[in-house]
């Protein structure tokens, strides 16, 4: 059993505040094939409640976190839009150390985003 672990969150960098109510799902990716793997919603802190892949569950590999935003954005205010320019927001990136905290968040507006790996 592994003792990493991933957490995430979003921050709406147009509004300065954590972006509350967005669907994430986790996939593992190994060639074409991706399987889904887990799924949670930001809470107000633009957090997930819990890792979204906790103490046990990570092994080395590549990843996929898929980001629901398109509602999020229609709720906050940004300019309407049909279709929104964004509105899934896939991330792709790798695991090479099972033992350790991976933490990829999304920085978030309605015309760009940006993320990095944070502690």
């Amino acid at each position: 059993m592994s003792n990493g672990y991933l957490t995430t969150h979003v921050l709406d960098t147009a509004r300065g505040m954590p972006a509350q109510g967005i669907t994430i799902a986790l996939y593992r990716v190994s060639g074409n094939s991706h399987k889904k793997i887990a799924e949670a919603v930001t809470n107000s802190d633009g957090r997930t409640d819990a890792p979204i892949l906790p103490v046990g569950k990570m092994t080395a590999g590549t990843y996929e976190l898929i980001f629901d935003c398109a509602s999020y954005l229609d709720a906050s205010g940004a300019a309407p839009e049909e279709p929104r320019f964004l509105s899934t927001i896939p991330i792709r990136f790798g695991i090479s150390d099972a033992e350790a905290h991976y933490h990829v968040p999304l920085l978030l507006s309605p015309f760009g985003y940006s993320t990095y790996r944070g502690s």
